[in-house]
């Protein structure tokens, strides 16, 4: 008798092409976190120095960040808690009814539930404008006329326009994209972590520790700017549903994670070869 196919989203190709496009949907947040989220701790109100002991902390922090709450707790824990292959607050919800029917905190599960929906749409609602006023900011080292309000306003049109044709042509159309973007990314990191290998002990915590020890005021404050790279790991569980969690498992560790590292350790290698 012979064996049946399997179906076509769990076959090698069809993973690695729901892979694709999950890279375009479920890490055009994160993937563009660089633009802004190193940059912020050393600018405004609670700007640290450009010296190696604060850049190498600053790193350190995005990198466990990086592992411990997108890595670990969405990829290897949270992804694994899904509700017939659905992702979400409200998924999550009904996956604790269903297996603890009885269960005294389900009401303040579906209290948190609704708390983690009103946070997911309000990161929906800044993050896209953060993302693309920032590249805005960097096309004007190009030239100063590209930084004007109406070109800002053309971007936020088309992107918002384009959402109407579904996950699976924006998936399509942005995969491409999000993977060259993220080889650009990681290969302009990798070129400056060549040059300035020194960067690469920031992989330990314990340079983050020592930042915390030695001033944790504004230690504490970084926090708040070193979050911003995390920005959009929840659509990594949102998501389940249209892509499943072995692709989008298998685009975060095998293209994304490397190339945000790369690129977060290159942009501390710059700032420390030159501050200017």
């Amino acid at each position: 008798m012979p064996i049946p196919e399997p179906p076509a989203h769990e076959r090698p190709s069809g993973i690695w092409k729901l892979a694709l496009g999950a890279s375009g949907i479920v890490f055009g947040d994160i993937g563009t976190s660089p633009l802004y989220a190193f940059r912020e701790s050393f600018i405004g109100r609670h700007r640290l120095p450009l010296d190696g002991f604060h850049v190498l902390g600053v790193l350190s922090m995005l990198v466990w960040a990086l592992i411990l709450v997108v890595t670990v707790k969405y990829v290897f824990v949270t992804m694994r808690a899904d509700n017939r292959g659905e992702g979400g607050s409200f998924a999550l919800l009904a996956f604790v009814q269903r297996v603890a029917p009885q269960s005294p905190a389900l009401r303040w599960i579906g209290v948190a539930a609704l708390a983690a929906t009103a946070l997911l749409y309000g990161d929906a609602v800044i993050t896209p404008a953060i993302s693309i006023l920032s590249a805005v900011e960097g096309m004007t080292l190009l030239d100063p006329r590209f930084g004007n309000w109406v070109l800002t306003l053309v971007l936020v049109v088309l992107l918002f326009a384009a959402q109407r044709f579904g996950t699976d042509r924006i998936g399509g159309l942005f995969g491409p994209v999000m993977v060259l973007w993220f080889a650009a990314a990681g290969a302009l990191g990798a070129v400056q972590v060549i040059a300035h290998p020194a960067v690469l002990a920031a992989a330990s915590p314990t340079y983050a520790v020592r930042f915390f020890l030695a001033d944790p005021i504004r230690a504490f404050f970084t926090l708040g700017t070193v979050v911003l790279a995390i920005t959009g790991a929840e659509a990594l569980y949102a998501d389940m549903g249209h892509f499943g969690r072995r692709a989008i498992s298998r685009a975060w560790l095998g293209l994304a994670l490397p190339a945000l590292l790369l690129c977060y350790a290159g942009q501390s290698a710059l700032v420390l070869a030159d501050p200017g």
